[in-house]
This record gives structure tokens, sequence and C-alpha cells, in this order.
């Protein structure tokens, strides 16, 4: 080979291993920001659990307290309902016991009442 052609393909090689160092710096160098950006998504996502669990446990504790204070709510409101319709009973009863025959006419009024109901009822729905 000619010494110019051994000039050139020597350029050519040395072109060729520049071309391939560079390729590699940049493959390097990308390499290094790729992990970089990975390490730093990490950071983020680790530091916003810190963050966000302490609030879902405050949440959590708070919805437990509002479901026991309206079970607890529900629970007294059930009992005066109960002590409320003893009372009634205990009430009716005595004055039954007290006034039998005033009882008994304020029964049959109020039968009769709710028989002409019905009964008004029962035409107007043969009249359609």
């Amino acid at each position: 080979m000619s010494n110019r052609a051994q000039n050139v393909a020597s350029q050519a090689e040395d072109l060729t291993n520049q071309v391939a160092d560079s390729a590699e710096g940049t493959l390097r160098s990308t390499r290094r920001v790729a992990n970089e950006t990975i390490d730093h998504i990490e950071s983020a996502i680790d530091s916003t659990r810190e963050r966000v669990q302490p609030a879902f446990s405050r949440l959590a504790t708070q919805a437990e307290e509002v479901a026991r204070r309206s079970l607890d709510a529900v629970r007294e409101s059930a009992a005066s309902v109960r002590e409320r319709a003893v009372n009634v009973s205990d009430s009716t009863v005595r004055y039954v016991k007290d006034e039998p025959v005033k009882s008994v006419l304020i029964a049959a009024a109020a039968g009769a009442a709710l028989m002409g109901i019905l009964s008004l009822l029962q035409s107007s729905r043969r009249d359609r």
C-alpha cells in the first residue's frame, strides 16, 4: 500500500476511534443523567410517602372517631325512643284502667272514623 493510502487509512481509523470514544462518552453521560433522574424520582416518592402516610393515618383515626360518635348517637336515640314508647304505653294502660268507659268510647269513635275513611277510599276507587 502506498504511503498516501496508509495515511488515509490511519486518518479513517483515528476518526472511527474518535467517533467511538465520543459515542461511549455520550452513552456514559446519558446513563449518569438517567441514574440521577431515577434517584431523584425515588427520593421524591419516598418524601411524598413520608408526608402522606401521617395524613392518611390522621384521616383514618378521624373517620373512626366520627363513626364511633355516630353509632353512640344512634344508640342514645334508640334508647330515648324506646323509653318514650314505654312511657306512652304505661300512660295508656293507666288511662284505660282509670277511665275504662271513656277509653272504650274513644276506641269506638276512632274505629268508626277509620272505617269511614276506608269506606270513602273504596268508593272513590270504584267510581274511577
